[in-house]
C-alpha cells in the first residue's frame, strides 16, 4: 500500500492561478474525495499530479518518494471522466490494457509465442478483476457500452500497479442505472488492493458514501480539509456549507425554534 502527498502544487496559465499552493496528504488504503464548484481546480490538479497538466511548482510524493509525472507506468494513474474519449477507438480492449502492463518477469529471452500468451492472460486477469469477460479483449470500444469503456479504462489504469489512483468525475458521464455499479466497483478494488485514492467529484452524495476524508477546494485553493463524517456534518468554510446546502439529504437539519 502507498500513500499519496502533494505539496505546494501551484499551475499558472499566463498571469492567471488555476492551482494555488494546495498541499494534500492522501493516507495508504483510503479514498480522499476531492470537491468543489465548476472552475474551483479540482480536476486541474488531478492532471497536474500525473504531469498532463504543467505545474509552476511542488511535488507529487509516493510512498515519500518523488513520483515521476509523464504518462505510462506511471504510479500514479488517471481515469478519467468521459470513457467515449479516454480509449482510443483504432485499438482493441486488449491492446488498451497490454499498453500499460511491465514486462515481466519473462525477459526478452523469452520466446515471442510466450510472451504474448503471458500477456494475454495478465489482460484476462485485468478483465476479469473489473468484471469484463476476457473474451472482450478482440473488441473495440465502439462495441461496448459506456460502463464497459470506464471498466475497460480502470483495468488499464490498474495494469500500470499504480501506487495510488484518481478518478475524475468517472461516473458524470454514464447513464444513472450503471453509475453504482461503477462506484461499487471502484470502492471493492481499492479495498481488495489497498491503493490510495482521489476521488474528484461534485456528488457529495457518492462522496459521503465513499471516502474517507473531504477536501474542498475554491479559486484554486484547499480551503477545507478533514475526516468525511466531520466535514460533512460539521462544515467550517463558507465553500463547504454553500455545496451541502445544494444536497438535501446533505443538509443540516434546522434546530426548531
Amino acid at each position: 500500500m502507498s500513500s499519496l502527498e502533494l505539496r505546494g502544487i501551484t499551475v499558472r496559465y499566463g498571469h492567471f492561478t488555476a492551482v494555488d499552493n494546495v498541499d494534500l496528504l492522501v493516507p495508504e488504503g483510503t479514498v480522499t474525495g476531492l470537491v468543489g464548484g465548476s472552475g474551483s481546480g479540482k480536476s486541474t490538479l488531478g492532471k497536474a499530479v500525473v504531469g498532463l497538466t504543467p505545474t509552476r511548482s511542488g511535488r507529487v510524493l509516493v510512498d515519500g518518494s518523488d513520483a515521476p509525472r509523464h504518462r505510462g507506468r506511471s504510479p500514479v494513474q488517471l481515469v478519467f471522466q468521459n470513457p467515449y474519449a479516454s480509449l482510443d477507438p483504432r485499438m482493441t480492449v486488449g491492446a488498451s490494457v497490454a499498453e500499460a502492463l511491465s514486462d515481466g518477469a519473462a525477459g526478452h529471452r523469452t520466446p515471442r509465442r510466450e510472451r504474448r500468451a503471458a500477456r494475454d492472460a495478465e489482460v484476462g486477469r485485468y478483465l476479469e478483476l473489473v468484471g469484463l469477460d476476457p473474451s472482450r479483449a478482440s473488441l473495440t470500444p465502439d462495441a461496448l457500452s459506456g460502463g464497459q469503456r470506464q471498466r475497460v479504462a480502470l483495468a488499464r489504469a490498474l495494469a500500470a500497479r499504480p501506487g495510488a489512483l484518481i478518478a475524475d468525475e468517472i461516473t458524470s458521464a454514464l447513464d444513472v442505472s450503471v453509475q453504482g455499479a461503477v462506484l461499487n466497483l471502484l470502492r471493492r478494488l481499492q479495498r481488495e488492493l489497498g491503493f490510495a485514492m482521489l476521488f474528484i467529484s461534485h456528488d457529495l452524495a457518492v462522496v459521503r458514501h465513499l471516502c474517507d476524508q473531504v477536501a474542498v477546494m475554491d479559486g484554486g485553493r484547499l480551503v477545507e480539509c478533514g475526516p468525511a463524517e466531520r466535514v460533512l456534518a460539521h462544515p467550517e468554510h463558507p465553500t463547504t456549507r454553500e455545496l451541502i446546502s445544494c444536497v438535501p439529504e446533505l443538509a443540516p437539519a434546522e434546530e426548531p425554534s
